[in-house]
């Protein structure tokens, strides 16, 4: 559709079907001819065990082809093959075995750490499987997949295929002549400030704090991270299709009785139905990416988001519905509007007829719009709970521009400079996308080279061949010491207001992607920064004291005592920060927020 190669969900099936005929059926088809065209005969007991070594023979055969191809074409483009992590068992599956062990207890990228600083290297070859698989948390790497070197690669067939079912024809799940469409109609709600933002964010932003302030007098605390999930997802709602999904009003978790579930709380009733399958698509997405190309050997009787699919698609098609048939009313008697009087919805219904394609682009945009403002904002009050000297400083910031009661302006917003320091220090640590994933086109690419480790022994680029994928980290690039320093893994807004810290970053900007960068930077950046901003005003002028409540928190969902003795961030963590195609925290994060008492 729309010049996109892809296939439709569940083609999936076919894809490692014939894989595995490549690797399985194809050698053992092919014995018989080759003994006959050798005129050997041998016995039914002889010809047995030749079937299973005709497999290993042809896989040893088309691995080293292969190979002697990509050392040829890496030679062409003067440069050198990635390191490769090296197992003890064939196709280092017991690297893959291991990696999938220590995600279930690790905290958020240091699965990949520990390689990089296993090999002393900031890109690798993790080679499961026989299968090339990228893998760098190197800032000069990914400046060049996201920015300078954009035409050599793309989302590519694999990462949608593990996405068709959930994204399908949504912006983050195409290339090409497909995503330029997209962006071309999504570009202008998002291209300047709106009045009409600011009152969507303070409806909504009163809502919230009204719930806060009930539960602040109760004396009880508030899961930050479903709240926040619900604000922005009910802001998102109207922003986009002029409809509040009003998930606000529906009930909350009781402190002390919710589980954990798919990437936060388990909730009931239609909102966590819809939270939870959700979440279950990313969570599902994630653990497909860190399977590698063979996931589909564990869904050929069922895709698992396929049911979960249809939860989300019972919430958002009769929105689509009622669009197209509003379109078809408006043209029959002959009202026309401007853009700036509809809304996204409408703008896409009177872009195309199918309604597929409308519903896809709709829970793209609103997956960004919640994932990323509620996932900043619950990681900002966290940390306003653990240091308590930056909600000070905040807070002070705040009624000097706005006093205890005003409302933002984008004039207030733009002189709040400690704001946001301490938004982007927050976005640098805790990056809403925290690891990301392209794929090279049909050629073979080579990667400028930037790691030192490098520069004394082999001057060369590095060789990535094509049809590969590679994953790259901002969570790790952002946090990396060459780069920020000795305290990059320190929460320190200062770091962005101070001129002699700051320039480092101003002449280097990629090492700072929270939003991505290049042709496909996030076109709603502006709109997240505005939408937090104003929502931490308001927060601020209400609250003073942020305290974590982690008696609170579900069964499973504090870090592991052995946290503690590792290194970096996580041996002061007082929560699970997790991903799954986007970051969260594992089973919410309970916070007592404390009403500020204003003098009168």
């Amino acid at each position: 559709m729309f010049g996109d190669p892809v296939t439709s969900p569940g083609r999936y099936r076919v894809r490692f079907l014939v894989d595995a005929f490549e690797v399985i059926v194809l050698p053992i088809a092919l014995l018989p001819l080759t003994l006959w065209w050798s005129n050997i005969s041998l016995p039914l007991y002889q010809l047995i065990p030749l079937y299973p070594a005709s497999i290993v023979i042809c896989k040893i055969a088309t691995t080293l082809w292969r190979s002697l191809q990509q050392s040829r074409e890496a030679r062409s483009l003067n440069a050198r093959q990635i390191p490769r992590v090296v197992g003890k068992w064939p196709g280092n599956l017991d690297i893959l075995l291991r990696m999938i062990r220590a995600f279930k207890t690790s905290y958020v990228g240091d699965v990949y750490l520990q390689l990089f600083e296993e090999y002393k290297t900031t890109t690798l070859n993790l080679r499961v499987l026989w299968s090339d698989t990228i893998i760098t948390m190197d800032q000069e790497h990914s400046k060049f997949i996201l920015s300078t070197g954009f035409q050599w690669f793309w989302r590519g067939r694999y990462q949608k295929e593990r996405l068709e079912t959930f994204l399908g024809n949504g912006i983050f799940n195409r290339d090409d002549e497909a995503w330029k469409m997209h962006r071309t109609t999504a570009r202008p709600f998002f291209a300047h400030d709106r009045i009409r933002d600011f009152e969507i964010f303070e409806k909504y932003t009163a809502r919230t704090l009204s719930i806060l302030a009930k539960s602040a007098a109760a004396g009880q605390p508030c899961e930050a991270q479903d709240l926040y999930a619900r604000f922005t997802l009910d802001a998102a709602s109207e922003f986009l299709f002029g409809k509040n999904l009003d998930t606000l009003s529906l009930p909350f978790p009781v402190p002390g009785k919710s589980a954990m579930g798919a990437k936060g709380l388990a909730m009931e009733g239609d909102w966590g139905a819809f939270a939870e399958a959700f979440e279950t698509c990313q969570q599902n997405a994630t653990s497909r990416a860190r399977i590698g190309k063979t996931w589909p050997l564990f869904e050929l009787l069922k895709d698992k988001n396929q049911e979960h699919i249809k939860v989300i698609h019972d919430w958002l098609d009769p929105v689509v519905d009622k669009a197209v048939e509003d379109r078809t009313s408006a043209e029959k008697a002959g009202v026309q509007s401007s853009i700036a009087e509809k809304t996204f919805l409408q703008h896409l219904a009177d872009s195309t007829d199918d309604r597929v394609v409308i519903r896809d682009q709709l829970l793209s945009m609103l997956l960004a719009s919640r994932d990323t403002t509620a996932c900043t904002l619950t990681y900002i009050t966290y940390l306003m709970a653990m240091y308590p000297e930056v909600a000070k400083k905040l807070r002070t910031e705040v009624l000097e521009h706005c006093g205890p009661t005003k409302s933002a302006t984008f004039e207030a917003v733009r002189n709040m400079k400690y704001m946001r320091a301490v938004i982007n220090e927050t976005l640098r640590l805790f990056p809403p996308v925290p690891v990301n994933a392209r794929e090279t086109r049909s050629r073979g690419v080579a990667l400028p080279l930037a790691d030192p480790t490098f520069s004394d022994s082999d001057p060369r680029p590095l060789y990535i061949p094509a049809d590969t994928i590679i994953m790259y980290f901002p969570v790790l690039t952002q946090r990396n010491k060459a780069l920020w320093g000795e305290d990059a893994d320190e929460f320190d807004p200062e770091r962005w207001i101070d001129p002699d810290r700051l320039k480092k970053y101003v002449s280097n900007p990629t090492m700072f992607t929270p939003f991505s960068a290049g042709p496909r930077i996030c076109i709603g950046q502006n709109y997240a920064y505005n939408e937090m901003s104003y929502f931490l005003v308001r927060l601020l002028q209400q609250f003073d004291r942020f305290t974590l409540a982690r008696e609170y928190q579900p069964e499973g969902s504090l870090p592991p005592a052995d946290w503690k003795s590792g290194k970096g961030r996580k041996t002061i963590e007082k929560i699970w920060p997790s991903s799954a195609m986007t970051l969260y925290v594992k089973g919410g994060v309970w916070v007592n927020f404390h009403l500020a008492k204003h003098e009168t």
